[in-house]
């Protein structure tokens, strides 16, 4: 039986804004050996002056991990954010024909395609086609990573992200965008959200 799992994600980096704030600036007055100007509220001022002139190198001297649960094809379009770390879940090495992946696959239901529809019957059918056609293929002696290649696009694959706010920032400007896929938009909007709540005064501009 095909698992549908909706797309979610997890921040793993512990974020205190203060301490993120006060890295930053310590950082960024280097470049004009100001420590003397550090005080109380200074971080936050620094750090909103750098953001407004667009001297977002500095902000690269902080960065965050995040996981996603999501399909293989929207980590193909993260992973070409190519100034970040990626760590994914392998279909070469996890066989989803195992107790320990319940003897099955999961996938990801596509934004756009709405339960109880005729494009949903047929995307249904279509991986639990895959699904079957995989456990076969296994049960046939041959190895996870070959009997990989039916596996759909819409298998959930874990990947865990790690960049640093200014390519955040870049990765939300486009992935937030109208013109972005809508599945990467459904994971995207909400991250960028919690960013701002988290450090609104480095992502609070984005829209």
């Amino acid at each position: 039986m095909v698992k549908i799992l909706s797309p979610s994600f997890e921040i793993l980096t512990p974020i205190d804004s203060n301490v993120v704030l006060k890295h930053i600036e310590r950082c960024g007055r280097t470049c004009y050996q100001s420590f003397d100007k550090i005080d109380d509220g200074s971080a936050e001022r620094f750090a909103a002056h750098i953001v407004e002139r667009h001297h977002e190198s500095v902000i690269e001297h902080f960065s965050i991990s995040v996981k996603f649960i999501t399909d293989r094809g929207v980590s193909h379009e993260l992973v070409r954010h190519r100034l970040a770390a990626y760590s994914q879940e392998s279909t070469r090495y996890c066989c989803y024909a195992k107790n320990k992946f319940q003897n099955e696959i999961s996938v990801i239901k596509p934004v756009q395609i709405q339960a109880g529809t005729p494009a949903y019957d047929i995307w249904l059918q279509a991986v639990q086609s895959a699904e079957e056609s995989y456990l076969k293929l296994v049960q046939s002696g041959e190895k996870a990573e070959n009997a990989r290649a039916v596996l759909p696009t819409c298998l959930k694959t874990e990947i865990v992200m790690t960049a640093n706010i200014r390519e955040w920032r870049h990765v939300f400007k486009m992935r937030c965008d109208p013109a972005a896929h809508p599945d990467i938009r459904a994971l995207m909007i909400p991250l960028r959200e919690e960013f701002k709540k988290k450090i609104p005064v480095l992502f609070e501009d984005l829209v």
